[in-house]
């Protein structure tokens, strides 16, 4: 056979030939949420095609992961002769979701514009966590369920790839250029200083001194250009020089993605937008002060009815070190760690009970400490409000829908009753512009036509994105309530407690609705990790004896 007939075969890349880049077991994580100014159209049609894009190549994943766990399971013989390898010839492993993805991308001829092989490459590690959730135990001996296929409005973040830290000059998909003096440079105040030209001279400013002064556009620098000497010489003596890239930029942050692989539209580039205040600096020279400690970089968005397309983007940039606190947290914190008490934590519906005494169970030590938390009537209030906006909302939803598809609906029992009596008049028949009885459904109760073909208006779609949009604010503002109410008990009762060892969602399948006020799994998890920064523990404690059933 000529070697002009032999079938190429695909090279796929192998192993590390060096030794592998580990993060120590003492480094922590860190994530700092970094809006991001798009614009322009062009730039923001590009970021909606890359979300489709992904979007289209996690859908199919999951539906592969589906059919791929339903076989597993149905294969009992298989599976209990030699289950790795069922799984193996299932693709049920990571590089097998690895190759999905990429035959995914290759046979559709127009992802590879949008999307690269990394970022197809982590999108399958992600679906293959929740694979794994459900094919193996955990450490309490729970497996997850069936894997499922997600929808479009919850699909908000896009994963990037680390960092190379043993590559200088590695990082293949989102990327994080500039630096933090070069963004104080180009947009420092009218109003500043002169004296203060770095990012540790405006960390030390008072708590309301404008730093920023940022355009309502923020313009996007251009990439560097010309020629960068290397540091390294020829063997004539002579200076190597190599051409410049973004690599070399030390102005404003941006974040930068090179687009797909067969993208001819150039580098994407989209600018930071900083907190303009004094205040906020502790916190940005924490974490965007040395680049060396930027690992991974993710593209997300959030609902925001306020810009153009109804979305807001960040980027989620992760760092190798621990989470920022300011000197007041750490002051006390370092007094909660030196009372040396434990406590008990009860909690229910409507409130959470703490109570606490010396670790020496000595009276002479101090006395014992209760605490009672539950709704203040300002927060019974405010969440009343925020209820009743929330039905309003629904409400304008379904009579939108039922105006736009009045096909789909039924009369209700007035409408039928003014109808009749139209009719005993002799009146002409009118049609109800938004009808309000029951959906059309067949006689097995299914509705006739799926409610994903609806028409929706875009008074429709703007109501249902302000409805998302207060929901996450609703849902910021029961975690910002749970971390002061936490930094309030370990402050008074210590940072080691015991609480009772329950399932919540016992609990919200019986008082679901006074939960959603009270949210006492979001106050535990809360305690629990604020004793953990303080140096202490939150044990949960089982009430079960272990014992055998009486007979």
């Amino acid at each position: 056979m000529p070697t002009s007939d032999v079938p190429a075969v695909r090279r796929f890349r192998g192993k590390n030939k060096g030794e592998r880049w580990k993060r120590g077991e003492d480094t922590e994580l860190a994530v700092i949420r970094l809006p991001l100014d798009v614009h322009r159209l062009h730039d923001l049609q590009r970021v909606e095609n890359l979300y489709s894009a992904m979007w289209s190549i996690k859908r199919a994943l999951q539906r592969d992961a589906r059919a791929a766990v339903d076989a597993y399971w149905a294969g009992d013989m298989r599976r209990k002769a030699d289950a790795k390898t069922w799984r193996q010839a299932l693709g049920l492993s990571r590089e097998g979701m690895e190759r999905r993805a990429y035959q995914h991308m290759e046979r559709s001829k127009h992802l590879s514009h949008h999307v690269t092989k990394a970022l197809v490459m982590h999108q399958a590690d992600e679906v293959w966590e929740g694979i794994a959730r459900h094919l193996f135990l955990d450490a309490t001996g729970r497996r997850f369920g069936r894997p499922k296929t997600g929808r479009w409005w919850d699909h908000t973040r896009i994963p990037g790839r680390a960092r190379s830290h043993t590559t200088a000059r590695k990082w293949e998909t989102f990327r994080l250029h500039g630096a933090l003096a070069g963004h104080l440079a180009a947009y420092r105040h009218r109003g500043l200083s002169p004296a203060v030209t770095t990012p540790e001279q405006a960390a030390a400013l008072p708590t309301g001194t404008s730093v920023l002064e940022q355009p309502r556009r923020l313009p996007i620098p251009d990439r560097p250009f010309g020629r960068v000497p290397t540091g390294e010489a020829t063997s004539k003596g002579a200076p190597k020089t190599r051409a410049a890239t973004w690599w070399d930029h030390t102005g404003t942050l941006v974040l930068v993605f090179t687009g797909g692989a067969d993208s001819q539209r150039g580098d994407l580039v989209l600018p930071v937008r900083l907190p303009s205040g004094a205040g906020r600096w502790p916190r940005l020279l924490h974490f965007l002060n040395d680049p060396d400690s930027w690992h991974k970089a993710d593209l997300v968005r959030r609902r925001d009815t306020s810009v153009p397309g109804g979305w807001a983007y960040e980027a989620h940039l992760m760092v190798l070190a621990g989470g920022y606190a300011s000197p007041g947290t750490r002051g006390r914190r370092k007094a909660a760690a030196a009372r040396a008490r434990v406590g008990g934590i009860d909690g229910n519906v409507s409130n959470l009970s703490v109570v606490s005494f010396p670790n020496t169970f000595d009276p002479a030590d101090g006395e014992s400490q209760t605490s009672r938390i539950g709704l203040t009537d300002d927060e019974r209030a405010a969440l009343a409000k925020a209820q009743r906006k929330e039905r309003g909302r629904k409400r304008a939803l379904d009579r939108s829908r039922r105006a736009t598809n009045p096909n789909q609906y039924g009369m209700s029992k007035r409408q039928q009753a003014r109808a009749e009596r139209r009719g005993a008049a002799g009146l002409p028949a009118r049609q109800a512009e938004v009808p309000g009885g029951a959906r059309a459904v067949n006689t097995a109760g299914i509705p006739k036509q799926a409610y994903r073909r609806d028409a929706l208006s875009a008074g429709y779609r703007l109501n249902r994105a302000k409805l998302a949009e207060a929901a996450a604010t609703l849902a910021a503002e029961k975690d910002h309530r749970a971390r002061r109410i936490a930094a309030r008990i370990i402050t008074d009762h210590g940072a080691n407690l015991t609480v009772e060892d329950c399932d919540i969602r016992t609990w919200y399948r019986l008082w679901g609705k006074a939960l959603q006020a009270t949210t006492p799994g979001r106050l535990i998890t809360a305690i629990s990790h604020e004793c953990e920064k303080t140096g202490g523990r939150l044990l949960r404690a089982s009430t079960s004896t272990g014992l055998p059933p009486e007979k």
